[in-house]
C-alpha cells in the first residue's frame, strides 16, 4: 500500500508539495525538487500546478486527510 498523499508538516521547504509527492511515489524529497525545478525550465503549467496542489493536499494530520 502506497502512503497518502498529504503534506508533510516537518519535511519542507516552502509548502511540502515535493516532499509529500515524494513520499508518495518512494523517492527522496530532493530527487522531487530538481525534478519541479528542471521541469519549470519546459514550457507549461508546473508552477500553476504546484500552487494548486499546496492548496487542494491536505496537511499531514489534518482533518481533511480523513476524507
Amino acid at each position: 500500500m502506497s502512503a497518502p498523499l498529504v503534506r508533510p508538516r516537518h519535511d519542507k521547504k516552502i509548502a511540502g508539495v515535493c516532499a509529500g509527492l515524494a513520499r508518495r511515489f518512494g523517492t527522496t524529497p530532493t530527487t522531487m525538487r530538481v525534478l519541479f525545478v528542471v521541469s519549470c525550465l519546459l514550457p507549461g503549467p508546473q508552477f500553476l500546478l504546484y500552487l494548486a496542489l499546496w492548496f487542494l493536499l491536505p496537511a499531514e494530520g489534518s482533518y481533511r486527510e480523513a476524507w
